[in-house]
């Protein structure tokens, strides 16, 4: 029976890999990461898609280990540059792929599970270095090297893809309408206000990425847009 870990946000692209996995593996389990993050609905967001696919979703409290973001000190401006790295958004997680990696390549190696699933994605991001495939594949040469012989892989179905093509990616699984009515993408945690391509505000670049891919996605895909979403 093949296995896999998916790491899980509630995002769009996390519940579209958590999908994509379930299409793939025989069994699927999630992790998920509370690390003080303003937008932290999205976990609820999460436990409700995991509810909805049948998957056990673990949540792990690293809060106050991971900082220097937007994300984290809800003083800065999620529209900022990084105080770092001015060639950085403010809501850049120092480290936080390489922990959530770390952790979730310890769980999977005593669930018995070398296959780990991850929605990073360099096509259409924020400019996040450990979003990169680069970063992946060294991430799975470190797992695979720590805990030896278990050889880890690292799945990432939407690296080389848009958020359109994400979109069409959701379609093609059947979770098109899941994606739109329950991931939660926003910086601010917002999901008083219903648009086309989700809930939340255009006023950080989560929402505004999704929204234009949702744009592209409408336009390339006209046939796959639900009656009333386009």
């Amino acid at each position: 029976m093949s296995k896999a870990l998916v790491l899980f946000s509630g995002g769009q692209d996390s519940t579209t890999c958590l999908y994509w996995a379930k299409s793939k593996f025989d069994e699927v389990h999630a992790i998920g990461f509370d690390y003080g993050q303003r937008h932290r609905i999205e976990l609820e967001q999460a436990r409700k898609i995991a509810g909805l696919a049948n998957v056990p979703f673990t949540v792990i409290d690293i809060t106050g280990l991971l900082g220097n973001s937007a994300l984290t000190n809800h003083e800065l401006s999620v529209d900022s540059k990084h105080p770092r790295d001015p060639n950085l958004p403010a809501t850049f997680v120092p480290g936080r792929n390489l922990f959530f990696l770390s952790i979730a390549g310890g769980v999977a190696f005593n669930r018995g599970i070398s296959d780990l699933v991850t929605g990073v994605c360099q096509t259409d991001y924020s400019g996040y270095p450990d979003c990169r495939r680069e970063f992946i594949d060294h991430m799975e040469r470190t797992l695979s090297a720590a805990m030896a012989p278990h050889l880890f892989r690292i799945h990432t179905p939407i690296m080389h893809i848009d958020k359109a093509d994400t979109f069409k990616l959701a379609a093609d699984l059947g979770v098109l309408d899941i994606i739109l009515e329950q991931s939660h993408t926003d910086y601010h945690g917002d999901r008083s206000t219903r648009n086309p391509w989700g809930y939340g505000r255009l006023d950080n670049d989560a929402s505004r990425l999704r929204a234009k891919g949702w744009e592209e996605f409408c336009r390339r895909y006209p046939d796959l847009v639900p009656p009333g979403f386009g």
